[in-house]
């Protein structure tokens, strides 16, 4: 789903943020992965939030961002993150003044502290075949619902695999865990989609 914008779902990052930040403070790197990650702008949401949480501990966070998109420029994109204001514009406003600059043509590029924490990939989440493992924390929003639920099921077990124990889930609002799987994790807000793996 390529429709997307930076600072949407905030709720939802700032509740996982709440969660990874407090029970990952002491280790060496925090890994986070974004699994469709469209254009860039949730990873990048999510890394400026864990930023502003951690402040100078920031430099310890490792996003690997994800897509199925290999037909448009998403890598192009995200690789470089630079963006219209249109992307922008929902934004607090100390957040995109504090991380974002004005390039010559008009756009806006993110900063090399957030910028250089995330790297991209293309990737297909339905070969089953993780990108990395030891995650910290996988984010998958508005993908599973597009799955078949046999596929959905799946694709929630790779993940619980790829997670370090205690690691957490995020998932879109609208999607339920589904029966199969309610036995790898609990959720542990009562707002959000957040959950712990087990």
């Amino acid at each position: 789903m390529a429709f997307t914008f930076f600072f949407r779902d905030r709720h939802t990052l700032e509740r996982l943020t709440q969660q990874v930040v407090p029970d990952f403070k002491n280790s060496r790197t925090i890994k986070v992965w974004d699994a469709g990650c469209a254009m860039g702008p949730e990873p990048y949401t999510f890394a400026m939030i864990m930023a502003e949480e951690m402040g100078g501990d920031y430099s310890r966070v490792k996003f690997i961002a994800t897509d199925i998109d290999d037909t448009s420029n998403f890598k192009e994109i995200v690789i470089n993150g630079i963006y219209p204001y249109s992307d922008l514009s929902r934004m607090p406003e100390e957040i995109f003044k504090k991380y974002f600059t004005k390039m010559e043509d008009g756009r806006f590029k993110i900063v090399d502290s957030i910028l250089n924490s995330l790297e991209y990939h293309i990737h297909d989440l339905l070969t089953l075949e993780p990108i990395d493992t030891n995650f910290h924390a996988v984010l998958c929003k508005n993908v599973l619902l597009h799955f078949h639920p046999d596929q959905r099921i799946e694709v929630i077990k790779m993940f619980h695999k790829v997670l370090v124990e205690g690691g957490y889930l995020c998932t879109e609002q609208t999607q339920a865990m589904p029966e199969e799987c309610k036995h790898l994790f609990t959720r542990v807000v009562s707002d959000a989609n957040v959950y712990k793996k087990i």
